[in-house]
């Protein structure tokens, strides 16, 4: 199913031709035509199947129908982390390209000054706030925010957010909202817990559920555990020898696309950068650019290359490990097309190793660790700490306890155990000895 088929409106369309999105995913297929409906939605999506797009692009569409004539909150989008938030945000830049939507993202982790930008995004009405549970909260307890006019809750990652602990959070963000409003759930699990919590704040839901896909076969992945000041030494010994098809790297904000590019153009590299601070022209003329063979390399952020559909790209460089599967998925899809085949490589600095982890799991599968070339020296041992389990807690660094601890706790925790078996043979010896005098005490 193409995006024409929608009925979205024209600057949704230009947002999307822009940026070369022509099929919808199944998640989407599904989901666009329940929301474009009015109804309430229950989805059961996991990452990787385009579910952010199945409601940022009804969402824009239904906003621009409507318009915000008294300049309130019209929309509120919930999710588990501050990563997720600002990832949402870039989609919502880069889809509403042309068209006059507002976003702010309320998270935690900055300082006074934003904190102070959130709180006039959230005050003077921006069309959409896309929030974290605490700090919404944190700023509906404090500052003056008037939720009435919202039409619109979506919830992201909802199995994610009650494993954290935020249903009592939701719960209250959802009464200062009125009743009479469209609320879409997506989650990747539906456990008890989510029904239970889509009876309380749904009505009459409709369900769709789909899959997730997989990486194309014809993909050879593999990663390079290196340092950072690494990453560029390893694309020069990469592009030594000729690289047959065209190279997209990936990098995960619009600021280190920039700093990427400028140093691969120093290196004699040629290459160009795609990101949204671009205009549409000079967009289109890098792109023509690109698939004319004037460029060899393109260095992009997520959001603007998402779309990108050329078949001779024969290698896919990830300069940054993506935040979650769905990127890593959606970026690596752009080699392997059209029955040819394709490599992508990742560069797996010390800070992005759990992550990269997140992402194996995700596959099923370890990815291949390439030997990092002599000349740049040692690479830094592939060790990922533990990835955080049960209801978000982390077993590894600082959450350490009994048997799972770590060498030094565990040698603190025999040495307690030998004082406790010692502390109990005393008490037991002299026990016995006072038992002992007993017996010899005379009648």
């Amino acid at each position: 199913m193409t995006f024409d088929e929608f009925g979205f409106e024209y600057e949704i369309m230009d947002g999307l031709d822009a940026m070369n999105f022509r099929e919808a995913t199944p998640i989407q297929e599904k989901a666009i035509p329940v929301i474009m409906d009015g109804n309430d939605l229950i989805a059961c999506a996991q990452t990787g199947t385009g579910k952010t797009a199945a409601f940022i692009l009804p969402l824009m569409s239904r906003l621009l129908v409507s318009g915000n004539e008294h300049n309130k909150v019209k929309a509120v989008i919930i999710t588990p982390t501050r990563e997720l938030a600002q990832q949402i945000d870039l989609q919502f830049e880069g889809f509403s390209y042309f068209a006059p939507i507002s976003t702010v993202a309320v998270s935690g982790g900055g300082d006074g000054h934003s904190w102070e930008q959130q709180k006039r995004g959230l005050t003077l009405g921006a069309d959409v706030i896309i929030a974290t549970p605490g700090r919404l909260i944190s700023h509906l307890k404090i500052s003056n925010i008037d939720f009435s006019g919202v039409e619109y809750l979506i919830l992201d990652e909802a199995d994610r957010m009650l494993d954290m602990g935020f249903y009592e959070d939701i719960m209250d963000i959802c009464s200062y909202m009125p009743k009479e409003r469209q609320t879409l759930l997506f989650s990747a699990t539906m456990p008890p817990k989510i029904r239970q919590l889509a009876k309380n704040i749904l009505h009459n839901p409709v369900e769709v559920s789909v899959a997730i896909s997989k990486p194309n076969e014809a993909i050879d992945q593999s990663a390079y555990v290196c340092y950072e000041a690494q990453k560029v030494g390893i694309i020069q010994h990469l592009f030594a020898q000729p690289i047959e098809g065209k190279t997209i790297v990936f990098a995960s904000s619009k600021v280190k696309c920039k700093e990427v590019a400028y140093m691969l153009k120093k290196k004699k590299f040629r290459v160009a950068a795609m990101h949204s601070d671009l205009e549409q022209d000079e967009r289109d003329r890098v792109m023509l650019d690109f698939k004319n063979n004037k460029l060899d390399i393109l260095v992009a952020t997520d959001i603007v290359a998402r779309g990108i559909d050329i078949d001779q790209i024969g290698l896919v460089i990830n300069y940054d490990v993506p935040r979650d599967p769905e990127d890593y998925i959606h970026r690596i899809g752009r080699t392997a097309r059209a029955n040819a085949d394709g490599r992508a490589m990742t560069f797996v600095a010390e800070d992005d190793q759990v992550r990269f982890q997140r992402i194996e799991r995700f596959l099923g599968y370890e990815v291949r660790k390439n030997t990092l070339p002599e000349e740049l020296g040692e690479a830094p041992a592939y060790n990922p700490a533990p990835i955080k389990s049960g209801r978000g807690r982390a077993r590894g660094k600082g959450r350490q306890r009994g048997r799972g601890a770590a060498t030094n706790q565990g040698g603190e925790q025999q040495n307690k155990n030998g004082r406790r078996r010692q502390h109990q043979r005393n008490k037991r010896r002299n026990n016995g000895d006072n038992q002992q005098q007993a017996a010899n005490k005379p009648e």
